[in-house]
């Protein structure tokens, strides 16, 4: 049997979880390259996955430290469903995308790897881009670096 590797996966796994909230403190550090950060709205913020499941794998993001999906106020849920919007119109434009899974994990227990800051995911698709790779090797190929990722979406913001 032959393996495939993916030992970048491993630092994630093996991480401790850091003080704090990533989600809080990332926005407060004003390093938007850095930080993966293509936008800042009045309620929420756009931030690229450091662990993606496909390349533009995006997060809508409140301010607001919660877990409560039922507690956002109104004008946070208009701007995150805004954002999931124009996140899909700019995935579309700058990287092709032919689809989207877009979806929020609620609780540890749902998979939610950050379970106290709800957040959306919109991971982009295209035609055939599930191969043997995920399904027999384990392994996600992505075919842009994060950074580069970074700066042909930050424009479109």
């Amino acid at each position: 049997m032959k393996r495939l590797w993916a030992p970048w996966r491993m630092e994630y796994i093996q991480q401790a979880k850091p003080a704090g909230c990533i989600f809080c403190d990332k926005p407060e550090q004003e390093r938007d390259r850095e930080n993966l950060i293509l936008y800042r709205g009045r309620h929420s913020f756009v931030i690229m996955n450091y662990y993606p499941y496909n390349n533009g794998h995006l997060m809508v993001v409140p301010y607001r430290h919660t877990a409560d999906l039922a507690g956002l106020q109104e004008a946070e849920q208009l701007e995150m469903m805004g954002l999931l919007g124009r996140c899909t119109r700019i995935l579309t434009e700058a990287m092709k995308s032919q689809g989207f899974n877009i979806g929020m994990n609620l609780g540890r227990i749902a998979g939610a790897g950050v379970d106290d800051h709800l957040h959306f995911h919109i991971v982009p698709r295209w035609n055939g881009d599930t191969n043997f790779m995920p399904v027999a090797g384990n392994t996600r190929v992505l075919s842009q670096g994060l950074t580069e990722s970074w700066e042909s979406l930050r424009r479109f913001f």
